[in-house]
C-alpha cells in the first residue's frame, strides 16, 4: 500500500489517555504518519486514538495488543508494521510529552542528510532535562556512562527514546533476536546498528518530564539495562550478535 508521507512516528501507550491526543494533534501538522500501539490500556488511550483516526483519515494507525507486554515488543511489532509499509525514515517517540514533537523534523532532516540513526540527546552537548528528580538524572546519567564505558558505542545518552532509524537499518537487523525492554531495548538498537557499519548522530534536545500520568520506570529495567550491555558485549565477542 502506497503512503502519502514517508516517515512514520511509531508511539507504545499505556494509560495515557490524558496525553495522546495532544500528542497526535501536534504530529498531525508536521509531514508524517502516527502509529499508536496500545498495551490494552484500562483507561481507555485506544478509544482516544479511534476517536481521531476518523477525524484524521489515513494518517493516523492503531494496533491494540491484549495486554501490557513491554516497550521493547511494541516497538519491534511497529518496526515490522512500518517495513511492510512504504516507510523511508521510522520514528520512536514516547507518549507522555517528554519529547517534543517539534524535534521530529530536526531527526527527519539529519537522517535525509546521510546519517542512518538519528538520536535526539539529552547529553551530547550538557544536561538538557527539566523537572527531573536530582535522584533519576543522575541515575539516567551514571546509566548513559557505564553504557558507553563498556560498549564503546560513539553516543552520549545512549538510552534515549527519541530517534529516527532509515529503514535499511530495520531491514538489516533481525528484529527476532532482539529480547530486550525500557532503556535496554535503546541500548541494544544502538549497538546492533553501530556493529552493522550503520552511521550514527546525535542532535540536542530538551527533555521535560511527564505532567499527566504515571512514570514506566523499575528496578527490574534498571537492571536488565545492567546486564544487557555486558550481554551485547559478549554475544558480538563471540559473533552471535
Amino acid at each position: 500500500m502506497q503512503k502519502a508521507n514517508k516517515a512514520v512516528v511509531i508511539i507504545p501507550t499505556y494509560n495515557e489517555k490524558n496525553n495522546i491526543e495532544l500528542v497526535i494533534n501536534k504530529l498531525i501538522g508536521f509531514n508524517v504518519d502516527i502509529l499508536i500501539i496500545d498495551d490494552n490500556s484500562p483507561d481507555g488511550t485506544a478509544q482516544v486514538v479511534e476517536n481521531l483516526r476518523e477525524q484524521y483519515e489515513n494518517r493516523i494507525y492503531l494496533i491494540e495488543r491484549e495486554g501490557k507486554l513491554g516497550l521493547g515488543t511494541a516497538y519491534i511489532e511497529g518496526f515490522k508494521w512500518a517495513l511492510e509499509q512504504t516507510y523511508e525514515y521510522i520514528l520512536e517517540m514516547d507518549a507522555d510529552l517528554s519529547h517534543n514533537p517539534k524535534d521530529v523534523p530536526r531527526l527527519i532532516n539529519e537522517c535525509q542528510k546521510g546519517y542512518d540513526l538519528v538520536i535526539g540527546s539529552r547529553y551530547c552537548k550538557g544536561v538538557n532535562v527539566i523537572n527531573w528528580p536530582l535522584k533519576r538524572l543522575i541515575i539516567s546519567y551514571i546509566a548513559s556512562r557505564y553504557t558507553r564505558i563498556i560498549t564503546r558505542l560513539p553516543i552520549q545518552d545512549p538510552t534515549a527514546g527519541f530517534k529516527c532509524f532509515r529503514r535499511q537499518v530495520l531491514e538489516k537487523i533481525n528484529l527476532d533476536d532482539v529480547k530486550s525492554t525500557g532503556y535496554a531495548f535503546q541500548i541494544e538498537m544502538n549497538y546492533r546498528s553501530y556493529k552493522e557499519d550503520f552511521q550514527l548522530r546525535e542532535i540536542p534536545i530538551i527533555f521535560t518530564e511527564r505532567t499527566e500520568g504515571e512514570s514506566k520506570m523499575s528496578k527490574q529495567i534498571v537492571f536488565e539495562a545492567i546486564f544487557m550491555v555486558w550481554k551485547l558485549v559478549i554475544l558480538n565477542l563471540i559473533g552471535r550478535l
